[in-house]
């Protein structure tokens, strides 16, 4: 992932679930970062890591693991929807047709 990328993602979902803002425990120690947590997920659902792994590279707990990957899902479910989750207008297929035709794909929607 490009690192512009991970970043708008990472100020998306912080501005939306608190869970992804720096906490500090009672004797004020850090908890995991943002970065942390957001890659954390990110490698989870990209090479379907298993969350025992994630504690050995990332000293997380597998529950911990688990609970920010559904943190992270529900949360760009949450910020992204209205933008990506919905049918697609006759621009968004101009779009997709024409960046197709540019890669050598020229009927991917039957046409």
């Amino acid at each position: 992932m490009r690192c512009h990328v991970f970043e708008r993602l990472l100020r998306d979902v912080q501005q939306v679930n608190p869970y992804f803002r720096q906490k500090q425990d009672k004797a004020g120690r850090h908890g995991f970062s943002p970065h942390q947590k957001v890659t954390v997920a990110l490698r989870m659902m990209a090479y379907g890591s298993p969350t025992n792994s994630m504690d050995e590279i990332h000293s997380m707990s597998e529950s911990t693991c688990l609970h920010t990957l559904v943190q992270l899902c529900d949360t760009i479910v949450q910020v992204y929807k209205n933008k990506y989750l919905h049918e697609p207008s006759q621009e968004d297929l101009n779009q997709l047709l024409h960046k197709a035709e540019n890669c050598g794909f020229p009927s991917i929607y039957g046409h």
